[in-house]
This record gives C-alpha cells, structure tokens and sequence, in this order.
C-alpha cells in the first residue's frame, strides 16, 4: 500500500505547489517582480522630454528583463503621471513608497518635484535615482537619497554665458522660471557673468505655469542674447513671442529642453538656438554607449535617438546596476547600500558615476548644441 501511497501523495503536493503558483502569478502580485517607483510629468508641460526620457529608460530595463531580469527578478516600473506639478509629485511619491511598496524611486522631472519627494525618501530610506533635472540644491548640501547622473545646471549655465561672452555678446538678458529651478540655475549664469567680468542686460522672472510674455518680451527686446531658462513648452512660446517681436537675439537653454519634441514645438523658430547637453551627441555611433541605446531603439523599430532619450538609458543603467548589486530581493536599505559603494561606475564611453557616502553627483559632462535643419548639430 505505502508503494502507491507515497507516489500518489508526492504527486498531490506537487499539484498543490504548481497551484500556489500559478495563484500567485495571476494575481499579478509583486512575485519574481522588483518595484521601482516613478512619479513625472507624463502629461503637462514637460510631457515631451518627460516621454522621451521614458523611451530612453525602457530600452535599458526591457533589455535586462528580456535576459531573465536581476538574479532571476524582472524590474517593475509603477508609473505615476504628476503632469509636472509639484503636490502631485509628492503625494504620488507617498503612495508609491507607502502603499506600493517600491525598493526605489527612480527619473522623476523637475527640480521642485524632487525637493517635494526628499521627505518621503528620507522617512522610509528610499533611494531616489536619476532625477531628471541637474539643480545643484540636490547635490549641496548633500541629500543622503538622492543620486544624480546628469551634471548640473549650474555648470551648463555657466558654459552658456561664457560662451556668449566670447563670442563678443555684451548684451545678454536672462529669463527665468519663478522656482527653484530658476533660481539655481541663475546661480550658474551669475557665476559665468562674473568670470567674465561681465554684468546681464536684464533679468527677467517668468511664471512656471503662466508666463507673461507680453511683459517678459519688452524687457529683452533689445538683448543680443538671451538665456531662456524654462520647460520645454514655455521656453519654446517665449522664443516664439520674440521673434515675433522682431528680435534675431542668439537664444540659448539647458538640457532639460534637449529633446526631439522640443524641435517640434519650436517649429519654424528653431533653426539657430543653442541648447546646452550633457551627455555625447546622439549620432555619435562610435561613442559604446550611444551605440548601444541606439541598437536597442532600432530593434524596436524606432530609428534615432534624443538627448532626452539618452539621459533616460543613462539613468535606467545606474538603476540597473544597483539593484545587481544590492543582491537577491533587493531592499531598500540594500539598495542605497549598494549606490553608496558604486565607485567609478562607467555608463558607456567613460561616463562614470562615483557615489560615496558623502558625495552623489553625477556624470561630469556638457557641451553645447545648435538646432539646425530639425537636428541637434555638434
């Protein structure tokens, strides 16, 4: 009798067990799954880099879920669209470390998005990784959760003025945001001003949601130059307003508008603003990591890429990378374990991140751009 018993009874369990899970599976619970939480602006003013940088993130985290995932676990992405607005941002980043349980917080947009997150991350020790914005408020004073991979905008405003100056523009005007993105990147013109021992022709606040161009305009009509320091679709209707005032001024703006969509909202006033960038140009296929993204694009069928669409792989890899290291069933505290060790970390190309305890800046890289013929040309 134990001869058929002991069969009949190992075959029962082992329909028992393929049952629990199979259950577990369909109940589309967090099984065989890493969460990692995302709070942006899927729609709104930053809608268009905001999707790029979606693009950029996917092509990284499809590729290691499509080889098995991190030590057997696919990565979750739990979006949450905050369509850029500040409150939002925080109370999604609250749902999404309190209710959804994510092991990170990963490429939110926007620089008073993030500061709005911070107390959430710091109550419940959340890494938040890749923040789309390069505010040095995030990197000084130290934020122990916050882990940068783009460079600052500080530094891309300083390159911008001091180019300007050499190229022998006397009368630069600076519109910017009303926020605390504005205000620190502000900071990094005044600081290119003074290098180059030069003072701005006006300096002009803009509304983050409304901005005032029929008061804005008047103030750098007569501007050479201008550094536009804004979103995307309210620098794009500022540079439209200017030129339809008549001025040929040598409009600049930073990273955060570095986009394809942004191009597309500029239309016929593209051709000739610069943009500053901090990652290599996108058609530069020689470079390993541009390489690499645009060969995940095209196997998707898209057939270029963005700096928008970049910066979000570049970030997606340092994501990648820390919850390999963090080990089987990341945690939290393993996860900011595992960024606070990650020395010299290269992206592609030797764009390094090198987090430490007390520092968590990111790749150290700008470089200036012009649209020209629907492109970003270098």
């Amino acid at each position: 009798m134990s001869a058929i018993f002991f069969p009949l009874l190992r075959l029962a369990f082992m329909r028992m067990l393929c049952a629990a899970v199979l259950t577990a599976l369909t109940a589309g619970g967090a099984w065989g799954e890493i969460l990692v939480g995302q709070t942006t602006g899927v729609t709104g003013p930053a809608a268009v880099p905001v999707n790029e940088n979606i693009i950029g993130a996917q092509l990284a985290i499809d590729a290691i879920n499509a080889q098995g995932g991190i030590h057997g676990e696919k990565i979750e992405v739990v979006r949450m669209d905050d369509a850029f607005d500040v409150k939002r941002a925080g109370e999604n980043a609250r749902v999404l470390i309190e209710q959804k349980k994510v092991v990170a917080m990963f490429l939110n947009r926007g620089t008073p998005h993030a500061q709005a997150m911070i107390p959430w991350l710091d109550k419940y020790g959340v890494a938040l990784i890749g923040p789309s914005t390069g505010a040095m408020v995030l990197q000084k004073p130290l934020q122990p959760h916050v882990f940068n991979v783009r460079s600052t905008y500080q530094r891309e405003a300083e390159k911008a003025i001091l180019h300007l100056l050499t190229v022998s523009m006397s009368r630069i005007a600076v519109v910017h945001v009303a926020d605390s993105f504005g205000q620190d990147v502000l900071e990094g013109a005044m600081t290119g001003f003074s290098k180059g021992k030069a003072t701005p022709a006006a300096v002009v606040p803009a509304d983050r949601d409304k901005p005032d161009y029929a008061t804005i305009i008047p103030k750098i009509a007569n501007a050479q130059a201008v550094l536009w320091i804004g979103s995307s679709a309210g620098v794009a209707e500022g540079i439209k307003a200017l030129r339809a005032a008549g001025s040929a001024a040598q409009v600049v703006t930073l990273s955060n508008n570095a986009s394809g969509g942004f191009i597309k909202q500029l239309g016929a006033a593209s051709q000739g603003v610069i943009v500053t960038q901090v990652f290599p140009s996108e058609r530069s296929i020689a470079h390993p990591m541009v390489k690499e993204a645009l060969a995940l694009a095209q196997a998707k069928g898209q057939k270029e890429l963005s700096p928008a669409v970049l910066e979000g792989y570049a970030s997606a890899k340092v994501l990648v990378e820390a919850l390999r290291r963090a080990g089987p069933k990341p945690t939290r505290a393993k996860v900011l374990a595992a960024l606070e060790t990650m020395r010299s970390y290269d992206v592609g190309g030797g764009l390094t991140v090198n987090y430490t305890p007390e520092v968590h800046a990111g790749i150290d890289f700008t470089d200036l751009s012009i649209i020209s013929g629907g492109k970003f040309r270098r």
